[in-house]
């Protein structure tokens, strides 16, 4: 009964429906949500078999294998570890009834069909999409640099101080130098919360 009442509250069919906010407690994917961690859901896309909830930390895919059964896959993609690339949007065409939005995350390849009338907020979830693709991206690049640069410097430290240190205690502290700065920069480029972003382009 509460099945029936949520789909023709949502207004589900086959082709996905974008989820207001208000009726995230409706859907199965609000279970998912960290909310203890202040994880936050920040767009929401489901058809009778499908949900796709796009949280400020990662994306939750509740697989069904059709709209008859009830057995779902649970799959999570965190944005830190699950980098986001090739966001596509296709608009619908005269006679077309949906659009459709791709990307790849994490190796797995997506093609969402979201009903033709909500084109405008699938607009808004391309746009975060592609910010965040840039920003991993971006900072995987300032990563490798970061890291060839500490060699760099690491070896030509043990080269110039060779003959004038003990070499146990030249490696520990070149090797602690080395953790600590590794530390700082992950922290400063491996993203984790993408709040920032959702929040400025998506427009619920």
């Amino acid at each position: 009964m509460f099945g029936k009442i949520a789909s023709d509250v949502l207004g589900l069919s086959d082709v996905g429906s974008v989820i207001r906010p208000e009726n995230y407690d409706k859907v199965d994917a609000d279970d998912y949500v960290f909310h203890e961690d202040n994880e936050k859901i920040f767009f929401l896309i489901k058809s009778k078999s499908d949900e796709y909830c796009f949280t400020n930390l990662a994306l939750i895919h509740l697989n069904g294998t059709s709209a008859m059964s009830k057995k779902r896959t649970l799959i999570r993609y965190t944005y830190g570890t699950h980098h986001i690339s090739n966001v596509t949007l296709e608009t619908a065409g005269t006679v077309d009834l949906d659009v459709e939005i791709k990307f790849t995350i994490g190796g797995a390849a997506f093609s969402i069909d979201v009903h033709k009338k909500h084109i405008e907020e699938v607009k808004d979830l391309y746009k975060a999409l592609i910010r965040i693709a840039e920003i991993t991206h971006e900072n995987e690049l300032a990563i490798g640099f970061a890291r060839q640069s500490l060699d760099m410097a690491a070896n030509t430290v043990s080269q110039v101080h060779k003959a004038e240190m003990n070499l146990s205690a030249q490696f520990n502290a070149i090797n602690q130098s080395a953790f600590d700065w590794l530390v700082n920069t992950q922290k400063q480029y491996k993203v984790k919360d993408f709040s920032s972003v959702f929040e400025r382009y998506i427009n619920q």
